[in-house]
């Protein structure tokens, strides 16, 4: 997985092993990571919006293991621990299935999935991006900001004194 995408505590779910019950899931896309929650029997509830080669805007759906890897690794991300226990998390998220309210930047498969994991509506990935976003204003309001201009040159005063006297 791009590191980018992949914390540190994840693990790399091993070939045929079955992930605990209301695992927070994540695989790797071309250019994001997709996350779904193990809801058991071999089965993932994760936003379909641009999941496994759509680039359409889906459901929340119940789908295989398979399915939702789409023929990608999947690493378990550990839950924190305030985290809720796998039975509740796994009810949470089915308690949302068919919801049809995707949005890239404010309620996608990551802020679904953190939602039924650790109670927290939010997007690591967003974040980043946002961040990432934010230095391009910055920087143009930088280069955008008016230069002091240097004091001009001024010759210094010659008081009374420097100018001869007339008889």
């Amino acid at each position: 997985m791009p590191a980018q995408y992949h914390c540190p505590a994840d693990r790399l779910l091993a070939a045929h092993e079955e992930p605990p019950l209301g695992a927070h899931l994540v695989t790797p896309r071309s250019v994001y990571a997709h996350h779904g929650i193990y809801v058991g029997r071999g089965t993932v509830v994760h936003y379909g919006a641009y999941a496994g080669g759509h680039w359409c805007r889906r459901p929340v759906e119940e789908v295989s293991l398979a399915r939702f890897a789409y023929g990608r690794r999947v690493w378990v991300r550990p839950a924190r621990k305030q985290a809720l226990a796998g039975a509740e998390i796994a009810r949470r998220a089915r308690s949302r299935l068919g919801e049809d309210r995707y949005r890239f930047l404010s309620n996608n498969c990551e802020h679904f999935s953190e939602w039924c994991v650790n109670g927290e509506h939010r997007s690591a990935q967003v974040e980043r991006l946002l961040g990432r976003l934010l230095w391009v204003p910055r920087a143009l309001s930088k280069l955008r900001r008016p230069r002091p201009l240097a004091a001009p040159h001024r010759e210094p005063s010659l008081g009374a004194s420097a100018y001869p006297r007339s008889a």
